[in-house]
């Protein structure tokens, strides 16, 4: 029989902890490198430069409109590969779980995991579970490493950024951190709101095939503001944007009136920024469009040498203004 909850004795490498692995994540996330439960996973070779990441997630509350813990650490890990131009192949999930957390929200969170990664087109190939006391934690914590392989010819970087490059941005932004918030604080709008989250991979690929991408990002924590001052500063290039070209629902910018929040530092957690050379924008844009993950793909703004390592946005007022970086925490645990 399942247990009810996690105990204490799910954590201490005995019997409880070996039914735990094999009852729960063998039976979701079952393959070839899992299944030997050994201390590592040995990995067959691969052609390309190897890109490595690692994340931890620690969202409150852990299943929003949209999405779980499980599904955004497991789209986080593969976006955060995808941005580089690699190809997520491989993820290892460390789990730290509070005693009493129910035994059916583990295994949701789990069950979330193995679907999404199956989506993706990944394997998780190794994990750690830890059990902390009540108290200790806020039910479950996720920490993840991915591998992925970069192909011969693909080096994105800041650095490669040009004047005369266009800016896009694959779809409308703030919808994750407005749809946590709401789910936390049980505001209720018009229009349901739920999480952008879903994993890059394939647009990535996609736009990388259509022209001459320069850099890519993923707007998380931060949101699109913060990401294009960071991608400013390590270009040494400006950055000239057209609010009245970013995609924003109007759910989205309602809430954000409304809690006094600006919807250019909201995080995402299924979207992408590009700079693409000039002459390929509209291909690229076509690409993005033609994916499910890009419908909404907009051209906001161009690279220009002029106001170096600054974002300067033209309002829908006609005036200009400097973004900045998010300072302080907007919106806390939202990932």
């Amino acid at each position: 029989m399942k247990p009810e909850m996690i105990l204490l004795a799910h954590g201490s490498g005995g019997k409880l902890t070996h039914d735990l692995i094999r009852d729960l994540f063998q039976r979701y996330l079952s393959n070839v490198y899992l299944d030997d439960l050994g201390d590592a996973a040995v990995l067959p070779e691969q052609r390309g430069r190897l890109a490595f990441t690692t994340d931890s997630y620690v969202i409150q509350p852990i299943f929003f409109p949209g999405g779980d813990i499980g599904k955004l650490a497991v789209c986080g890990t593969v976006n955060d590969i995808s941005m580089v131009g690699a190809r997520p192949l491989y993820l290892t999930a460390g789990y730290i779980l509070e005693e009493g957390l129910p035994f059916a929200d583990l295994e949701r969170i789990v069950a979330s995991m193995a679907e999404t990664a199956r989506a993706a087109g990944v394997q998780v190939v190794a994990g750690d579970t830890k059990v902390v006391d009540r108290g200790s934690a806020d039910k479950v914590f996720i920490n993840t490493a991915g591998v992925g392989w970069i192909p011969d010819g693909v080096a994105l970087s800041p650095r490669n950024v040009r004047p005369g490059d266009a800016i896009l941005v694959s779809g409308t932004v703030g919808d994750h951190g407005i749809a946590i918030l709401c789910q936390r604080e049980g505001l209720e709008f018009s229009t349901s709101l739920a999480s952008d989250c879903a994993p890059l991979n394939g647009l990535a690929q996609a736009i990388l095939a259509r022209g001459a991408v320069r850099v890519m990002r993923d707007p998380t924590r931060g949101g699109l503001a913060t990401t294009l001052v960071e991608l400013a500063r390590s270009s040494g290039m400006g950055f000239e944007i057209n609010e009245a070209s970013i995609p924003i629902k109007d759910a989205v910018r309602g809430a954000c009136e409304l809690l006094g929040l600006d919807p250019l530092y909201v995080a995402n957690e299924g979207k992408l920024i590009a700079i693409v050379a000039g002459a390929d924008s509209e291909a690229v844009l076509a690409a993005m469009k033609a994916h499910p993950l890009g419908r909404d793909a907009r051209i906001i703004g161009r690279v220009t040498e002029a106001h170096a390592r600054r974002v300067v946005l033209k309002t829908v007022l006609g005036v200009s203004r400097v973004l900045e970086m998010l300072t302080g925490e907007q919106l806390p645990r939202i990932c």
